[in-house]
């Protein structure tokens, strides 16, 4: 009976007893850099037909060179935000 007693005792001593704290843990979470992507110019040297002559291919280039040079300066600053 004692024995029942005693074990009876040790079972409640052991629910009375606090549970442990929490722990916060933090996990680090992906997230997309970029949060908007600069769009591609239309190029006007992607419109020239295929025969169009040297001069027009020269020129077409030499003014998409602009457009070309600002897109690439807003990837730059699209992608230096991810550093």
């Amino acid at each position: 009976m004692r024995v029942l007693a005693i074990c009876l005792l040790g079972v409640l001593a052991g629910c009375a007893t606090r549970p442990p704290a929490t722990v916060e843990v933090q996990v680090p979470v992906a997230v997309p850099c970029v949060r908007k992507v600069p769009e591609r110019p239309q190029f006007e040297f992607d419109r020239l037909p295929a025969d169009a002559s040297d001069g027009d291919k020269v020129l077409a280039l030499a003014r998409d060179w602009v457009r070309a040079r600002k897109y690439e300066l807003e990837l730059e600053a699209a992608i230096a935000g991810c550093r």
